[in-house]
């Protein structure tokens, strides 16, 4: 904690000890986590963020019907998270708020493996949270969804940038713009690793690659979804959502504060 601009004592963001410190406090509070850690480095999801996700992912099933069976009564739903992290947070967000079984799937042992932990630590997510090794790196469902799986929803939020020098970028402009003065020597107040934050092709290609291979699976799936953080690229989604011929697609709106982002969702 330190006073702020107004004399006010809060949290300081600018420093990553601090925003693990204060969602670790929102977890046990709001979700009774009794144990919440990752290795250093790894990202540090701001909790209400990943809970808007979730929520809006239930509104999409409710608006469908798919959330209650024939008899009315509010059925399990499956979701696969495809990326869980070494943080777990949309699986345990998810079980915590609705319910929901889910299956996490991870391309880093050593971020499944903390994912692993945090579910044994709290004995009540045993069970309900499966954690897969994605041992290909190159797929994003193909050996992660088992012949004959069915899934309600898959979730993802892939890596926005093509390069860790264009992450590094974003995050000079960032501190720059919330200190207003330029900033050369930034350090990530939320972390994050190579294939949390870049992957070659950035958030585009992985989106677009997400898609194609979706049309493989169409029938293990009712909806696809993923976080979409450029605008610019919608257009790109939107023509290859086309080029599978899907059946429905939404751009669903989120916002936190200052930062605004989107869902697209698609279904065959």
């Amino acid at each position: 904690m330190r006073p702020n601009d107004y004399g006010d004592e809060s949290i300081n963001f600018f420093n990553p000890d601090a925003v693990k410190a204060l969602n670790t406090a929102l977890l046990k509070h709001f979700y009774k986590i009794g144990y919440w850690d990752f290795p250093k480095g790894f990202l540090c999801p701001p909790i209400p963020g990943r809970a808007d996700y979730i929520h809006h992912l239930s509104d999409l099933l409710a608006g469908e019907g798919d959330s209650l069976s024939p008899e009315g009564k509010e059925k399990k739903v499956k979701c696969l998270d495809v990326g869980t992290g070494a943080s777990c947070i949309y699986p345990i967000i998810g079980n915590r708020e609705y319910g929901w079984q889910f299956v996490g799937s991870e391309v880093d042992v050593a971020a499944l493996t903390s994912a692993k932990k945090i579910v044994n630590e709290n004995p009540d997510l045993k069970g309900k949270i499966e954690l897969r090794l994605q041992a290909e790196e190159k797929y994003i469902f193909k050996g992660i969804i088992q012949p004959g799986e069915k899934f309600d929803l898959t979730m993802c939020n892939p890596p926005f940038h093509n390069s860790e020098a264009e992450a590094l970028e974003a995050t000079q402009r960032k501190v720059s713009h919330l200190k207003h003065k330029k900033v050369t020597m930034v350090k990530r107040n939320f972390g994050g690793k190579n294939n949390e934050l870049w992957c070659p092709g950035g958030e585009k290609k992985f989106i677009g690659d997400m898609i194609l291979e979706s049309r493989e699976y169409s029938d293990s799936c009712r909806w696809f979804t993923t976080l979409v953080s450029k605008e610019a690229n919608l257009k790109s989604i939107y023509r290859m959502l086309e080029k599978v011929n899907t059946s429905s697609t939404k751009t669903i709106s989120m916002g936190q504060g200052n930062k605004k982002s989107r869902i697209v969702a698609w279904h065959f």
